[in-house]
C-alpha cells in the first residue's frame, strides 16, 4: 500500500526490496492488481512494516517518500536518548501554537488589568507572587485570575473536541454543538436543577450524563458504515438536538419564577461568577481527558484515510472511533457542566487552525490554542463591548459563531461548480 522510494529501499536493505518485489508483481497484469495482489493489502503493509522497523528500531511504517525520517506522516523526527524515543513534529505547527500562546498571553494581561478597577501590570505580578495589596489582590487572584483559567480550559477543551468530531465525521460542521451533544448536557443540568434541586457539583454530573446520553443515541441512530456516515451524523445530531431543545423549553414552562431563572442563565453561558470552585473540578477532569485524547488522537491520521485503508494497516477501527468519541464528547459536557454550553467554539477553532498550519490530519492540539484564545478574547469583548453591562460569552460567541457559520456555509456553495 505504501512503496518505499529506490533510495528508501537502498537504505531499508532486503525489506525494502521484497516490498518493491511485491510493488513489480501487482503491476505487472490487470489481473495480478485485481486478484492475490489486491487482497492481501494488510500483509504486504505489515511485511514492508516489519521490514523498515530494522533501520529505525521504532517505526511501524516504511519511510515516507517525502520525509525520509521512518514515518509516512509529514514532518520532522525529534529521537531522543540514542533513538529509543522519537517524536514527530511540524515546524509550521510548533510556530502557530507558539503564536497562539503568546496572543492568550496578550489577552490575559489585558484581561487581568483593565475592567472598571484597573490594576498596573506591575500590580498584577505582584499579586501572582503574593506580595499584593489587599484590594488589588481580591480583584486579581479572586474575580479576574479564576475567570481567565476557566476560559483557558474551557476553550481548549471544546477546540478539541471540535477537532475530533470534525475529523472523525469527515464534515466541516461536525461538531458538539451542531450534532447535539452540547444540548444533551444542557438538558441534563436542567433536569438537575428543576427536579432534583442539586448543587454545583450534582448540576456537573447531570451534564456530563446528558452528554454521554445524547451521544450514545446519536451514535446509534447513525451507525453504519460508508462515506455518508458523516452526513448522517450530522443530521441526526440535529434532530436530537431540536428535540433536546423543546424538552429543555417545556421543562422551563413547568418551573417556578427563581428556578426558571436560575436554568436560564446557566443555558446562556457565562463567566461572570466563575470562581476557583468552578476551576478546580474541571481543570481536574481536563488533566485526565487531554493527555487521553492527544494520544488517541493519532489514530485520526489514519481514519482520514478511510475505514477500509485504516483497516488495512492495522488499526482498530471500532474501538478507535469509539475511544474518541466518549472523549470528545467528555470533553464538551465537562465544559459545559463548568460554564454551561457555549457555542459554535467547537465549530470554529479547527477551521480556523487549518487556515493557519494546512496541513494533513487532525489539528487537535493546535485547535486547543485556538479555542482557549477564541473564548478568552470573545470574554473580553463580553465585558467591555456595552460600558457597564457584562455580556453572558455565550451571547458573544453565539453573534460570533453565526455568523461564521453562514461565511462557512456559503463558501461551500461558492466553491461548487
Amino acid at each position: 500500500m505504501i512503496t518505499p522510494t529506490p533510495s528508501s529501499s537502498a537504505r531499508t536493505g532486503r525489506g525494502a526490496s521484497s516490498a518493491s518485489a511485491h510493488t513489480d508483481h501487482s503491476t505487472s497484469s490487470p489481473s495480478a492488481r485485481t486478484g492475490r495482489g489486491a487482497s492481501s493489502p494488510s500483509a504486504r503493509a505489515g511485511r514492508g512494516a516489519s521490514s523498515a522497523s530494522p533501520r529505525t528500531g521504532h517505526s511501524d511504517f516504511p519511510a515516507s517518500p517525502r520525509t525520509g525520517h521512518g514515518t509516512v506522516l509529514p514532518g520532522q523526527v525529534l529521537r531522543l536518548r540514542g533513538g529509543r524515543l522519537s517524536l514527530r513534529w511540524r515546524p509550521r505547527t510548533t510556530a502557530v501554537c507558539l503564536l497562539l500562546g503568546v496572543a492568550c498571553l496578550v489577552v490575559g494581561a489585558l484581561a487581568l488589568t483593565t475592567g472598571t478597577y484597573r490594576v498596573p501590570l506591575s500590580g498584577v505580578v505582584a499579586c501572582l507572587l503574593g506580595h499584593g495589596s489587599g484590594a488589588d489582590s481580591f480583584i486579581v487572584v479572586s474575580l479576574r485570575l479564576p475567570r481567565l483559567v476557566c476560559a483557558l480550559l474551557a476553550g481548549a477543551a471544546l477546540g478539541m473536541s471540535g477537532a475530533v468530531f470534525q475529523s472523525m465525521s469527515r464534515n466541516p460542521l461536525g461538531s458538539p454543538d451542531i450534532v447535539g451533544f452540547t444540548s444533551g448536557a444542557a438538558t441534563g443540568a436542567v433536569l438537575q436543577i428543576m427536579l432534583f434541586h442539586g448543587g454545583p457539583y450534582a448540576t456537573a454530573v447531570a451534564a456530563v450524563a446528558g452528554g454521554l446520553a445524547t451521544a450514545l443515541i446519536v451514535g446509534l441512530l447513525s451507525a453504519g458504515r460508508g462515506a455518508a456516515v458523516g452526513y448522517r451524523i450530522v443530521l441526526v445530531g440535529i434532530g436530537v438536538s431540536a428535540m433536546l431543545t423543546s424538552l429543555t423549553a417545556w421543562l422551563l414552562t413547568r418551573a417556578s419564577l427563581y428556578e426558571a431563572q436560575d436554568a436560564q442563565i446557566w443555558l446562556i453561558g457565562s463567566l461572570n461568577s466563575v470562581t476557583w470552585s468552578v476551576v478546580t473540578p474541571l481543570a481536574a477532569a481536563l488533566a485526565v481527558l487531554v493527555p487521553c485524547t492527544v494520544l488517541a488522537s493519532r489514530a485520526l491520521n489514519w481514519l482520514e484515510l478511510g475505514e477500509d485503508t485504516a483497516r488495512g494497516l492495522g488499526v482498530p477501527v471500532g474501538r478507535a472511533r469509539l475511544v474518541l468519541a466518549v472523549l470528545a464528547t467528555a470533553l464538551a459536557a465537562a465544559t459545559t457542566a463548568a460554564v454551561g454550553p457555549i457555542t459554535f467554539v467547537a465549530l470554529a477553532a479547527p477551521h480556523l487552525c487549518r487556515r493557519l498550519v494546512r496541513p494533513p490530519g487532525a489539528l487537535v492540539v493546535p485547535a486547543a490554542f485556538m479555542g482557549a484564545l477564541l473564548l478568552l478574547t470573545s470574554d473580553y469583548a463580553a465585558g467591555r463591548v456595552l460600558p457597564g453591562t457584562e455580556l453572558p460569552v455565550g451571547a458573544m460567541t453565539g453573534v460570533l459563531g453565526g455568523l461564521y457559520l453562514c461565511r462557512l456555509l456559503l463558501g461551500r456553495r461558492a466553491s461548487r461548480p
